[in-house]
């Protein structure tokens, strides 16, 4: 028979035990939860080659050569041109530009990571639609820069 306080001595252990694995156990599960949102999502462009300027430089940019995704900024919206010979455009918001990029099959960058840009502002642009343009250029560059996308801006819209 075990004495009484054996018994008290023996229960305090156990509870101990238990207490220690379920912490230790509830720190490692949290961790490996925490693991997928602390990482950064990758940059599904970076399966595109660098852009080369070899290829793009002499391209022309501003007629249907251009072989690469060609963005067309507007005041309210902005306008992909995928294949520019068959004249097709998808309308973007300017924070969705990466995410149709990020779409596009590898052929569509025959000059490597670089897209063409031409700011649409005509003479009698209002202040507003100014005002539109110089934002949605800025979110554009902004995120192509940061996701490590060369811009070769349409001459007459920088």
């Amino acid at each position: 028979m075990i004495p009484a306080c054996g018994r008290v001595g023996w229960l305090r252990t156990y509870c101990i035990l238990c207490i220690v694995l379920f912490s230790v156990s509830l720190a490692v599960c949290s961790r490996q939860s925490e693991s997928p949102q602390q990482q950064a999502p990758a940059n599904p462009l970076l399966r595109i080659p660098k852009a080369d300027l070899a290829k793009y430089d002499a391209a022309p940019r501003e007629n249907r050569n251009w072989g690469n995704p060609y963005l067309v900024i507007r005041p309210s919206e902005v306008a992909l041109l995928i294949a520019l010979k068959a004249n097709e455009e998808q309308i973007l918001k300017p924070d969705e530009v990466l995410n149709a990029l990020a779409h596009l099959p590898a052929s569509a960058w025959p000059y490597g990571r670089v897209v063409a840009i031409f700011v649409d502002e005509k003479s009698t642009s209002s202040e507003q639609d100014k005002i539109g343009l110089r934002r949605n250029r800025g979110i554009v560059a902004g995120e192509l820069q940061t996701a490590d996308v060369a811009i070769a801006w349409v001459p007459g819209s920088e």
